[in-house]
């Protein structure tokens, strides 16, 4: 990698290791984006998709912060700065979730929860603060903030989760509102995602919900990581008058039921 900025657009993914992270990652790399690569704790996994980016053309940097910290996050978007000299997209995706059951209403901590809205919505807020300076001194910046279907409809998932994920969806509108016009703002609101996150919901149970989930939906299957990071890249390169919308991303499950 080299130390010196390689004039390329560049991009800050938090959560990015695995899963929509790393599917944003690669699909930034691909359209000619240096990145910034945030983790919390997956070093291997995110080592793993620097290289992948870095074989795309990019240049990467490891970025290992807790984005609930917010000294942290000031340091990360500091070593961002560093390395590539510019923000041009900001990515919010990083995420938590609890696996208490939504109608366990006496089994969830409340720390529980506080955590999961430090980690889902605050560090929203602070990382697009610490990222100001930067993406105000870029043409056509942008976030995309990484919402849910459960921020929008009622859903089985935990309620902290959902509850934060409303917020997303309303800080999304909000920091729309009060950065444009030199920063647009908008949210993907995924729908059952393939992949690590809802075989860890779900359990043993995965195949059978996700492949009834699935024949229920228009597309016939349920949405991956790849979809996401593509409407993804749509509002970041394209779009040029959105702001402030949540894009679902559910292959017409919810227009359906």
């Amino acid at each position: 990698m080299s130390s010196a900025p390689s004039g390329r657009p560049a991009a800050l993914v938090t959560g990015a290791a695995s899963g929509i992270g790393r599917a944003a990652v690669l699909a930034l790399a691909a359209a000619g984006y240096d990145v910034a690569i945030n983790y919390s704790r997956s070093d291997a996994a995110a080592k793993d998709t620097a290289a992948a980016a870095e074989k795309l053309g990019a240049q990467t940097l490891l970025c290992k912060a807790d984005v609930s910290d917010d000294p942290a996050v000031k340091g990360m978007v500091a070593a961002v700065a560093a390395k590539f000299g510019r923000m041009d997209v900001l990515i919010n995706n990083a995420g938590t979730t609890t696996e208490v059951k939504p109608k366990d209403m006496d089994g969830l901590d409340l720390d529980e929860w506080d955590r999961v809205f430090a980690v889902n919505v605050r560090s929203i807020f602070q990382v697009t603060r610490a990222a100001l300076p930067l993406l105000k001194a870029a043409p056509n910046a942008c976030i995309v903030n990484t919402a849910s279907i459960v921020g929008l409809r009622p859903g089985p998932q935990p309620l902290p989760y959902a509850a934060s994920k409303a917020a997303v969806v309303n800080l999304t509108k909000t920091l729309a509102l009060n950065l444009g016009p030199q920063i647009r703002v908008n949210a993907v609101a995924p729908g059952w995602m393939e992949g690590d996150w809802m075989q860890r919901m779900l359990k043993d149970k995965y195949a059978d919900l996700m492949g009834r989930r699935a024949k229920a939906t228009p597309l016939k299957r349920c949405v991956t990581a790849e979809d996401v990071a593509e409407t993804m890249m749509t509002l970041i390169t394209a779009n040029r008058f959105v702001t402030g919308e949540i894009i679902v991303i559910d292959g017409g499950f919810t227009s359906s039921t």
